[in-house]
């Protein structure tokens, strides 16, 4: 993968990982604060960075000073560069995996319409993760691989090794607690139970207890591991206190298109509309503190305000169906993969906190399934669409404009080319309304990054293209989460009919 010239404040939250690691003893990792990017990544990824900052004093001692805020020196930046696309191997091999794993059933004439070479360029390819990691840099593209990875292993019957991958990999980020419960449920199902009853019901008989004592082993050395350490230090409530800051409000800077995006800008107008009809005080309406940009906490205005403990609870109840027909018609690698990106979506949707990024969480895996039917390929179409798009405002200078069109247009027009291809015998893979949908993505990119700009609204209320942005990009996703969760529950009351 090709690496761009740019620069973003992730590139001095590494910086300072790789200094803080690099300088102070462990037991002062994690409460070293002169920097505001604290070190809030699991231990394994500290470990990480301790071992590229051996490396990176060959490039540019200075950069692994702590009190070198905001160093940017060239030799920084093209080691940090270097770093991400050396690590991308494992990315690289993971799709390889993930290719085997692919039924090649499918009749094609040319090597670019075989459904292997297709999910090779839509996981390798993929816009999000080039623009995440490769232009405003992040470490992305191997912790992907290590999931990936897991879930070549698991679809090859590999079951102890997909599960000490993505034990290790819960260690390097813990975002992918958002899938755990597919990975276990599915690991419950088909490891611990060795065999099921004809009509596919469990057979209560063949649970093997030397086989969850396995997976119970790999999931506590893993961890032994990685928080062993600080727990020897008596440091554990600090490291999950940096794991899990709850101070950061609802959400994130710029807002992640999903449910509570929309929920933010019902609040904003139902505020708005309030103020005209007198209904409300403004002396006691707080500042528009959720549209100014910050990590914070805030208040809603008339919705009642979100609790962590309120977005929990929403998560698992999204999760519950997907993990319900996991495990009794779990449909093999196929269900899994099904659970997996339903479980991401619903946290993505309904999570405390949750990054823009984290769409790529479900992208990246729908690409395994979207080559296996049309169906699924409609749903990835629309939602790597509005997924992609909505990463736009990461890349914010007007340099980056052309490159992030242009880069996003190849990408778009090869999944929609490809897919169709592939099916092309069937009925078309979006409807008209979804059509619709997707082209007024391209009169809202024009209205945000050349028409806003001009007017002098910019000045009074910046936050407008990112709040059009996420709201037009949520209702996007959530019809896509919805679909995706019409399509699973049918097909799985199709199979049991059939078995009847």
């Amino acid at each position: 993968m090709y690496t761009f010239c740019s620069y973003s404040t992730d590139f001095e939250v590494h910086r300072n990982w790789l200094a803080i690691t690099h300088s102070l003893p462990l037991s002062q990792w994690y409460y070293e604060a002169t920097s505001e990017w604290t070190l809030d990544y699991p231990p394994f990824f500290a470990w990480f960075e301790y071992a590229l900052s051996h490396v990176a004093k060959y490039f540019d001692p200075q950069m692994l000073v702590i009190e070198n805020l905001n160093y940017t020196s060239h030799a920084t930046i093209f080691f940090q560069r270097l770093s991400v696309i050396f690590t991308d191997i494992l990315f690289i091999y993971a799709v390889y995996e993930c290719c085997r794993c692919v039924n090649g059933k499918r009749a094609a004439k040319d090597i670019l319409e075989k459904p292997t070479f297709i999910l090779a360029v839509l996981l390798l390819w993929n816009f999000g993760l080039l623009i995440v990691d490769h232009i405003h840099f992040q470490y992305n593209g191997f912790l992907f691989g290590l999931m990936l990875l897991s879930v070549a292993r698991l679809c090859q019957k590999r079951y102890l090794e997909g599960a000490l991958l993505f034990a290790v990999l819960l260690h390097f980020k813990h975002i992918y607690m958002y899938v755990a419960p597919a990975y276990g449920i599915y690991l419950l199902r088909s490891y611990c139970f060795t065999a099921n009853n004809a009509d596919g019901s469990l057979k209560w008989r063949s649970f093997s207890f030397l086989h969850v004592t396995l997976l119970g082993l790999i999931v506590c050395l893993v961890s032994a591991l990685s928080l062993g350490p600080f727990l020897v230090l008596g440091q554990l409530p600090q490291v999950i206190s940096r794991l899990f800051p709850f101070k950061r409000g609802l959400c994130h800077a710029y807002w992640a298109p999903n449910f509570w995006a929309l929920y933010n800008a019902m609040d904003k107008a139902l505020t708005i509309l309030g103020l005209k009809c007198n209904f409300l005080d403004r002396t006691k309406i707080p500042k528009a503190s959720m549209t100014g940009g910050l990590v914070q906490e805030f208040q809603h205005t008339v919705l009642p305000s979100v609790t962590p403990l309120a977005t929990l609870i929403c998560t698992a109840i999204a999760i519950l169906p997907s993990v319900f027909c996991l495990w009794f018609k779990p449909q093999g690698p196929r269900g899994f993969l099904q659970c997996l990106v339903l479980c991401a979506l619903s946290s993505f949707m309904f999570g405390w906190h949750v990054h823009e990024k984290a769409i790529l969480l479900a992208i990246l895996p729908l690409s395994l399934l979207s080559i296996q039917r049309a169906k699924d390929a409609g749903i990835y179409l629309i939602l790597t669409t509005t997924g992609h798009f909505s990463l736009f405002p990461l890349l914010f200078t007007p340099s980056e404009l052309p490159l992030k069109i242009l880069l996003m247009l190849l990408f778009t027009v090869y999944s929609f080319s490809s897919l169709k291809s592939l099916f092309r015998r069937e009925k078309p893979l979006l409807n008209w309304l979804e059509t619709i949908y997707l082209v007024q993505l391209v009169p809202l990119e024009i209205f945000c990054e050349v028409i806003f700009p001009l007017t002098p609204w910019k000045w009074h209320f910046p936050f407008v293209p990112l709040l059009l942005t996420s709201v037009y990009c949520a209702l996007g996703i959530t019809y896509t989460w919805l679909k995706l969760y019409v399509s699973v529950l049918t097909e799985r009351i199709s199979v049991r009919q059939k078995a009847e």
